[in-house]
């Protein structure tokens, strides 16, 4: 067996949030390895990259999730008692909770609230200077996905509840002020979405006509693998975990207006379903979403040559498997014709999670990621619209990452016959 290179640093910590999503490709690049120790938050982890790595981390028989995410991103991030840090029965009851949802009719559901919020906003930027299309998505997304899930949210709320469901996201991985905002959000959110349970558990039985259409209510009457039904901030939590997401994916709306801004020729048709899907993709493995996901080892395990100490924590790199020249030809061109002849793979292709999507932890919303990204690119094909001097640059040492501008545009209107 061969030694695990390492890191000889009392801690990692600053170096891993000052290089953020390039920390540990640069460590797997130096110490020519998939695999390397350093201290992270002063415990000693694993940092891994690649297919084989994922393989392993995604192995629900070797990690689990319980214990390994940072006591930071359960406050901020993910909530605790979450489906993130679940496993076995526990995680696989719970988790089937949230691929109800994901039905093609469901999916669609959401489509038709966020594309009518496009036209919504639409008719309002025609009479603006210029947008911020990020803030602008959030709030389209907000809007969309608060009353997919049959939360009620007054337009009068609109830009507290976006902020703090924001702010979840953007101060989960931070120190300092952004931090703990982020942890009074989340704190606001919970007692917010705990109250509208409260309400439906008073009375259940006036609710079970619309429990098949609103995840609050399926949710707030979900029972556990023990037939219990889930404490009320659990239900939170989860009602939590479908809206934060789903206004993550503004993220991915401004990466696609950056990508067809700075790569015109690589424009997909709109009416190609395939060249659509192709770009989509493409964007999700070039842009940074992610960085990171943690578990730990169950037991000792024998790895690529190495012996992995149960117990350990493991970091996956998300972004760096999406970069990893052993995957990818040309990692850092962005190039959507590279899937016209290639499947993709569940372990290769991890911005959300690898595996499957009912056993492992890939996050549950992929497939309305995928098709919110495709519905923007048609929104955007139909639209004029100019984009200013501004800095496009994406700071990789930030997370999460976007354009430094958010993205502005000017001369927003739909295209007219």
């Amino acid at each position: 067996m061969t030694d695990i290179p390492a890191e000889h640093r009392l801690d990692s910590t600053l170096d891993l949030m000052g290089e953020g999503y390039l920390y540990i490709g640069n460590r797997c690049r130096a110490h020519e390895s998939p695999i390397f120790r350093a201290r992270i938050l002063f415990e000693n982890t694993l940092c891994l990259r690649g297919a084989e790595a994922a393989k392993l981390f995604y192995n629900t028989d070797t990690c689990r999730r319980a214990g390994a995410a940072p006591v930071r991103l359960q406050k901020t991030l993910f909530g605790v008692g979450g489906v993130q840090g679940l496993d076995d029965a526990a995680h696989r009851h719970r988790k089937a909770m949230f691929m109800d949802l994901m039905s093609p009719a469901g999916i669609e559901a959401l489509a038709d609230r966020v594309t009518a919020e496009w036209q919504r906003a639409l008719g309002r930027w025609e009479t603006m200077a210029e947008i911020h299309l990020f803030k602008e998505c959030q709030f389209i997304l907000c809007r969309a996905v608060c009353d997919w899930a049959g939360v009620a949210l007054p337009e009068a709320d609109l830009e507290r509840r976006t902020h703090q469901l924001a702010a979840m996201i953007d101060g989960a991985g931070t120190v300092g002020p952004r931090h703990w905002q982020a942890r009074r959000s989340r704190d606001d959110a919970e007692n917010w979405i705990g109250k509208l349970v409260e309400k439906i558990r008073r009375d259940p039985e006036a609710h079970e006509d619309s429990r098949e259409q609103s995840a609050l209510v399926r949710f707030a009457l979900h029972r556990d693998e023990h037939g219990e039904l889930l404490p009320i901030h659990t239900v939170a939590v989860e009602i939590i975990n479908v809206l934060r997401p789903t206004l993550a994916v503004a993220r991915y709306m401004v990466f696609i207006a950056h990508a067809l801004h700075r790569w015109p020729a690589t424009r997909p048709d709109v009416n190609d379903k395939d060249a659509l899907h192709r770009f989509v993709q493409e964007v999700r493995r070039y842009y940074p979403f992610f960085p990171v996901a943690a578990a730990r080892l169950r037991h000792d395990v024998q790895w690529q040559g190495h012996t992995l100490s149960g117990g350990t924590r493991l970091l996956l790199d998300l972004y760096g498997t999406n970069h990893d020249p052993a995957i990818w030809a040309a990692p850092e061109t962005f190039d959507p014709g590279r899937f016209k002849q290639r499947e993709v793979d569940a372990w290769q292709l991890i911005p959300q999670g690898g595996g499957d999507h009912h056993i492992n932890h890939r996050c549950p919303g992929e497939w309305i990621t995928l098709r919110l990204m495709e519905e923007t690119i048609r929104q955007l094909d139909a639209m004029h619209w100019t984009v200013p001097e501004q800095n496009l640059e994406i700071d990789l040492s930030e997370i999460p990452a976007l354009p430094d501008s958010g993205m502005i545009l000017r001369e927003v209107r739909p295209h007219r016959e």
